[in-house]
């Protein structure tokens, strides 16, 4: 009998393929759209209705059986108050890799297997065998860096057939297919906020007083509008004009201040070593004499790790072969080895 595999249909064409491949493949297919975001805001409309029967199309077109879950109210604790409470904190959170770890293969895996499936799948642009996690065929695509923190039994459960297609295939395989998702634009940036940016969106919810900011000499050059809204490495967005571009160093969330240099070669902009906390590994944990490369944020260049340190279970020391810039407390930095996914932590 065929394995019974739901399908995450977001209503964009790569999980639309995902659907149309397992088809092929001989699986019983069922096309499920998490309602993980509803709310409007201020100049924009939330699109879930219009992706919801982008999904509902394709899985008419495809015959196979269509159900929507509802995870908004987790969604809404597990994912964005943990990004609105790391911002306050003055960290810069990835609210995608919370929702791969806590909404898509956890609360769908769960609500899945619990109404019959055998396996889900999703639209990743990456790739599993037995278990292990490998970057997706297409480098440009690669999504495997959002997904280091699901666990090895969720991945024994999951398929991610489009992880070994490049881009351009997987919109021709859709057009072959007559799938009214082949010209869709991919959405863009926060995965449940799409067209509005974090600065836009994080305004709706946290209240912020301008305050100072500092460059490299300790002179007050111009104000910041909230020093949660700056990251590490940030340029644009300054408002701080004339002569050399300034980059944000630093800040300093009690002072309500924001540090910035115009020298790219200051210190505070470059890292030879990085700690690591909230560390997760997927198969197991690094051996001390392994070959690893890290990636400090999405698409980053892969950095070469010459020694690698346990401080304690939670927390590892990474010391590498050349200097990364713009290190930033709460993103994630992802281990490799070759193409497999070893895991990662928080950057401290």
């Amino acid at each position: 009998m065929a394995k019974k595999v739901y399908v995450g249909m977001s209503g964009g064409v790569d999980s639309s393929v995902t659907a149309a491949l397992l088809k092929e493949q001989g699986y019983d297919v069922t096309g499920v759209y998490m309602k993980n975001w509803s709310q409007d805001l201020p100049g924009f409309i939330c699109p879930w209705k219009e992706d919801y029967q982008d999904a509902k199309r394709v899985a008419v077109k495809l015959g196979i059986p269509f159900k929507m879950f509802d995870f908004e109210r987790e969604y809404r604790s597990k994912v964005v108050d943990y990004m609105i409470d790391g911002y306050k904190a003055g960290l810069t959170p990835n609210p995608d890799i919370m929702c791969n770890q806590e909404v898509k293969f956890k609360l769908f895996l769960e609500a899945a297997l619990a109404d019959g499936a055998d396996m889900i799948a999703t639209g990743h642009y990456a790739r599993i065998k037995d278990a292990t996690l490998l970057a997706g065929v297409d480098k440009n695509k690669d999504q495997s860096y959002f997904l280091y923190r699901v666990t090895e039994e969720a991945l024994g459960t999951t398929l991610m057939p489009i992880g070994e297609y490049e881009k351009p295939k997987v919109r021709e395989i859709a057009k072959k297919l007559g799938l009214n998702t082949a010209e869709k634009k991919d959405s863009q940036g926060i995965c449940f906020v799409g067209k509005v940016g974090i600065k836009e969106f994080l305004q709706q919810f946290v209240k912020t007083v301008p305050g100072p900011i500092i460059d490299q000499y300790g002179q007050t050059i111009g104000e910041h509008d909230g020093a949660l809204f700056y990251t590490i490495g940030q340029r644009q967005g300054l408002g701080v004009g004339g002569g050399l571009p300034y980059y944000v160093t630093g800040k300093d969330m009690d002072k309500n201040e924001v540090y910035v240099t115009t020298d790219l070669q200051d210190d505070r902009l470059w890292h030879g070593e990085l700690e690591l906390t909230s560390t997760h590994w997927i198969n197991a944990e690094p051996a001390e004499n392994g070959k690893y490369h890290v990636r400090t944020r999405y698409r980053a260049e892969l950095i070469e790790v010459t020694q690698i340190d346990k401080m304690s279970n939670a927390n590892w020391r990474l010391t590498l072969k050349d200097d990364v810039r713009a290190l930033t407390p709460g993103q994630s930095a992802v281990l490799y080895e070759a193409d497999r996914v070893v895991g990662g932590g928080i950057v401290l």
